[in-house]
């Protein structure tokens, strides 16, 4: 049979709801393919999984689980997948302490054993992290209890972050280009060599005055990338019909003044959320994800979660602008605070302004924050450089600091 299932002592767990995770843990193997292959499956306490862990993998204490994979080991012919060892002693413990319905993390114990099998790793590389995790994710909701469903799906998100990605602004190549209202430089040549850098996004702000960007820019830029198009604007119904229409990956929606020569801050949420609520409903309709540009700022992260946005971009413009060692510890403890709030109420968090070469390391480092939104200091260090190297150092600094 595909799965055995051993209890060392019935005291750990009933045979009931033995029976109901040896159920779930099938599935699982069905929608792995591995229907075909053996696994077994072991409960024990943290007296036996100690002794494992201090017999094979010179470590003195119990962990929740252990997974010893036998492809290496036997040939290819076999049908034994390997063996998951879980202390089910360590797991109520969990359980209790991150206040987890107890079923459903034992059964993502259950998928991380059976993933490691597979040789999946979430400890070495940039990427193995978040293939392992997709995949988690991906079996959990599937197939996790629904108690406590959404709770355990969120915990496994924090557990591990995704690779760092960086999305490269290209405005400032157009206002170089209307310094002398020419046609060049063309921010469209920027975005394609920003992808060749390493790019895993594009970000063009279509202001309100169109200063830089214009829609002709918009629209080839988002026939010709392969990556994706973030769209940055202010709440307005011209630029919220051409979003619609252009179908842009993502739409930022940021405050912004005629007057200003960057954007200077966060949205304001106050008595605004009904108004951006409609906004992001109508945006979402269109098959169009939004973001919100917030500062760092508890209460207006969670006024942002009334608005059923799928993402936040936290301003770090006053990080950036520090003058002191301690105001940029300050700034940057705000940022990881509220990074770690608007992860927990379930958004993509992603953070930008003011990050160059010299400061991005402490805010990449920021586990929760999946993606960097760069632009100025991109685009300045390739008049030295060139686009291309100028994105692919940038993108080094984070993945290192990540690493």
């Amino acid at each position: 049979m595909p799965l055995s299932v051993h209890l060392t002592s019935k005291k750990l767990i009933s045979e009931k709801e033995v029976e109901v995770l040896k159920k779930k843990a099938e599935k699982t193997l069905r929608h792995l393919k591995l229907h075909h292959r053996e696994v077994s499956l072991v409960f024990t306490d943290n007296k036996h999984i100690k002794k494992l862990n201090t017999q094979y993998l010179g470590r003195s204490h119990p962990t929740n689980v252990l997974a010893f994979s036998f492809i290496k080991e036997k040939s290819s012919i076999s049908k034994l997948l390997g063996e998951v060892i879980i202390s089910v002693e360590k797991a109520k413990e969990e359980a209790e302490f991150y206040r987890l319905d107890f079923k459903n993390y034992l059964f993502a114990l259950i998928i991380h054993g059976l993933l490691h099998l597979l040789d999946y790793n979430h400890e070495k590389g940039y990427f193995s992290p978040f293939l392992m995790l997709r995949n988690e994710l991906n079996l959990l909701k599937k197939l996790a209890f629904k108690k406590g469903k959404t709770e355990i799906i969120n915990f496994i998100k924090r557990r591990e972050y995704m690779p760092a990605k960086l999305a490269v602004n290209v405005d400032h190549v157009a206002t170089v280009r209307e310094a002398r209202k020419t046609y060049y430089p063309d921010p469209v040549h920027a975005a394609v060599l920003a992808e060749l850098g390493g790019a895993d996004g594009i970000v063009v702000h279509l202001r309100l005055d169109r200063r830089h960007i214009k829609e002709r820019d918009v629209r080839i830029i988002k026939e010709i990338i392969k990556t994706k198009l973030i769209l940055e604007m202010a709440i307005d119904k011209e630029l919220i019909k051409f979003a619609k229409e252009i179908k842009p990956y993502q739409v930022t929606l940021v405050p912004e003044r005629v007057e200003e020569i960057t954007t200077e801050g966060g949205m304001n949420l106050e008595g605004r959320v009904d108004e951006v609520k409609k906004v992001v409903k109508e945006l979402n309709e269109a098959g169009i994800k939004v973001s919100l540009f917030l500062n760092p700022d508890e209460k207006t992260i969670k006024l942002a979660k009334k608005t059923s946005a799928q993402i936040i971009e936290l301003h770090t413009g006053m990080y950036a602008e520090a003058e002191t060692e301690e105001k940029r510890e300050e700034e940057l403890n705000k940022i990881e605070v509220a990074a770690r709030l608007a992860k927990d109420l379930g958004f993509v968090v992603h953070a930008g302004h003011g990050l160059n070469y010299e400061n991005i390391g402490p805010i990449a480092a920021i586990p929760q924050i999946e993606e960097f939104s760069i632009g100025h200091s991109i685009i300045s260090r390739a008049i030295f450089v060139g686009i291309k190297d100028a994105v692919r150092e940038m993108k080094e600094l984070i993945l290192r600091a990540r690493g």
